[in-house]
């Protein structure tokens, strides 16, 4: 008896076929981009069917849209697990910038997607249900600790949480996105693990020299 293939075995198990999907379909966007990357060689990088990967997602607009909501999904999960009530507010925004840089430098495909659609003028985000409102846990959180460092006098700027998210993200997300370019003009790699620890702190600590009036 020869044994069955992988397909129906997948069949079985909807979510983990998605899920494997997802993943594969996630590297390919992330390399080719949204127009170069093609359905067919993700099937055949699953050993399955383009008409399984359009069984469960339908298109190949609307498994860019899973691709995006998965990876914004992690993003906001990371967010959501940090705790930092038991911080003063300066360690806590700290935390949370640092651990926004940890992310992002863990999770490079995602910094191409972000970059993707931004080409497509968030297109695909703006058709998602799911990630109309995945905003606004993180901005909760940093709203909280700015209250938090402003009645503790630690904080003197009046900070917008977006602007904050804004200035965190803004620096974890170049660091990756513009690694190559960046590397060309001044011959630094910024994602070489020799610079990984002193950028994590500058982030951290622009962000309180902002909180904490400096320049002002």
């Amino acid at each position: 008896m020869t044994s069955q293939p992988a397909a129906p075995e997948r069949q079985r198990d909807p979510d983990r076929t998605k899920s494997e999907i997802l993943e594969v379909a996630q590297q390919e966007f992330a390399r080719h981009g949204y127009a170069g990357a093609r359905v067919d060689e993700i099937a055949a990088r699953m050993r399955t069917t383009k008409r399984m990967i359009y069984y469960y997602f339908g298109s190949k607009e609307r498994l860019f849209i899973a691709v995006l909501e998965k990876a914004y999904a992690e993003v906001r999960k990371v967010e959501q697990a940090i705790e930092v009530g038991h911080l003063a507010p300066v360690e806590a925004i700290r935390t949370l910038a640092e651990l926004t840089f940890d992310h992002h430098d863990a999770h490079r495909d995602f910094i191409k997607l972000v970059t993707i659609e931004n080409i497509h003028q968030a297109e695909h985000i703006r058709k998602s249900q799911a990630l109309a409102n995945l905003g606004t846990p993180v901005l909760d959180l940093i709203e909280a600790i700015l209250d938090a460092g402003t009645a503790s006098g630690d904080f003197v700027t009046e900070a917008d949480a977006i602007d904050v998210h804004m200035l965190i993200s803004s620096y974890c997300f170049f660091r990756v996105a513009n690694q190559h370019t960046f590397g060309a003009l001044f011959g630094r790699d910024m994602t070489a693990p020799a610079h990984r620890e002193r950028l994590r702190r500058m982030v951290g600590d622009a962000v309180v020299a902002y909180l904490r009036g400096a320049g002002a």
